[in-house]
């Protein structure tokens, strides 16, 4: 599935998510089991070892979304 907002895209797949950043081809990438989702702000966020990242979503409607296809419950 993918979920497009302002900074770019996510790709999520059953075991990941990624985030690719279309102004500077950056792309994030977490196993599902690393990733938090905080409604606060609309933020998904991915910490496994040394690697942390964090990406805002433009809408409510958007996490929902993400929510919904990870199956992730947000804090």
């Amino acid at each position: 599935m993918v979920l497009e907002f302002s900074q770019g895209k996510f790709i999520i797949t059953p075991n990941e998510v990624q985030c690719r950043i279309k102004q500077s081809s950056i792309v994030l990438s977490a196993a599902i089991e690393d990733i938090s989702c905080f409604h606060s702000g609309f933020v998904i966020a991915a910490d496994a070892a040394t690697v942390k990242w964090s990406i805002r979503l433009d809408t409510a409607a958007q996490f929902e979304q993400l929510l919904q296809e990870t199956g992730i419950q947000a804090l």
